[in-house]
This record gives structure tokens, C-alpha cells and sequence, in this order.
């Protein structure tokens, strides 16, 4: 079935279920003090996009950028609800953040993720797109619980 990506509230009133899904994954294997997920009132602000993709109208994916500087921006809340997972959804969210950033006069798109194994494809998802690993960026600091990782938009 075709997806549509869109730019949305995080505020959104059908929005609820991936938010809170998405706060469980993070703490579900994760320490408190190595969560850096913003929640969706911190991604209601003008320096971030966040986009939702939609099949049949229903939300099955969000992803956000925040511009933490003239040229470089961060993806944050990347999310695909598990019972959608394995349909390529987050490769079509990252390609879409991707050519977001490229579309806002972006240099650079940085992450950060966790070490643990569930974040296993999400690595390899971010390495296949180009990105490296690289030190803590933008307020963040050395943790063993993360992996920093960056990309340059051509």
C-alpha cells in the first residue's frame, strides 16, 4: 500500500501511539542518563521539522531534524512502530530526512543512537545512508551507552 510523508504537529492527537512507543523502546534498554530523545511538546518548536509517515492514513512512522546550527542539523525521533517494521519504512524516512536537510541549505546531518542491540539495524540502516561514526556533537559528551554518527549532504 502506498505511504505518504508529511510535515506535521508532534503534537498531533493521533500521534499518541508512536510517541509512546517510542519512549518505551528508549527506555527499555537504555540508562535514564543516556536518553536523549526529545519528547513531543520539545519537538514542537520552530528549529525542528518533523515529518510523519502515513499509510492509509494511519501514522506508522515519524522522524525529525533539528537545526542546531546554520549548516548542521540532527535527526532525532526516527521511529517506525514494530508491526510495520521490515516494509523498508525507515529507509523511506530516512531518505526523506535526508533530502529535507539537503532542501534546508544543510551541510551536515549528525545522530546520535545506543550501543545496545536493539539499535542494531538502526546502525547498519545509518551506515548503509553514508554516515560515520564521529565524536559527540552539539551538547552532547562522551557516553558508553552512545554512538555518535554524521553525514555530509552533497
Amino acid at each position: 500500500m502506498p505511504y505518504t510523508i508529511t510535515q506535521e504537529s508532534p503534537l498531533g492527537a493521533d500521534l499518541a501511539l508512536l510517541m509512546a512507543r517510542h519512549t518505551a523502546d528508549m527506555h527499555a534498554d537504555t540508562p535514564p542518563e543516556s536518553i536523549h530523545m526529545m519528547d513531543a511538546s520539545q519537538l514542537a518548536v520552530p528549529e525542528v521539522s518533523f515529518f510523519v509517515l502515513r499509510e492509509a492514513g494511519t501514522p506508522l512512522a515519524m522522524g525529525a531534524i533539528k537545526r542546531i546550527s546554520a549548516d548542521h542539523g540532527e535527526i532525532k525521533s526516527m521511529h517506525v512502530l514494530t508491526e510495520a517494521r521490515g516494509k523498508g519504512l525507515s529507509k523511506a524516512m530516512l531518505e526523506h530526512l535526508l533530502a529535507s536537510a539537503r532542501a534546508q541549505g544543510l551541510a551536515r546531518l549528525s545522530l546520535e543512537t545506543g550501543v545496545q542491540p536493539t539499535f542494531t539495524a538502526a546502525r547498519a540502516l545509518y551506515a548503509k545512508a553514508g554516515f560515520a561514526l564521529c565524536p559527540p556533537f552539539e551538547g552532547y559528551h562522551e557516553d558508553p551507552n552512545s554512538i555518535f554518527m554524521t553525514c555530509a549532504l552533497h
